[in-house]
């Protein structure tokens, strides 16, 4: 069963504290991000949106980068 049932649009980047990427399975056929936010709660995010993209590009080159 997926995690995300509904998506969060126009979260700033600088509240999300951590980014968890769980990819399609048999638990949940579509790819699905979801963000700790500074504040502990946890938002689910459209993984097709731009913005999360974009977002997820840099982590991953920050983290090659180590």
């Amino acid at each position: 069963r997926c995690q995300c049932l509904q998506t969060v649009q126009g979260i700033h980047l600088k509240s999300i504290q951590s980014l968890k990427v769980l990819s399609p399975g048999p638990h949940c056929a579509q790819t699905e991000v979801i963000a700790t936010l500074k504040s502990g709660q946890e938002a689910c995010l459209n993984p097709a949106a731009p913005m999360v993209k974009k977002f997820l590009q840099k982590r991953l080159s920050k983290g090659s980068s180590n």
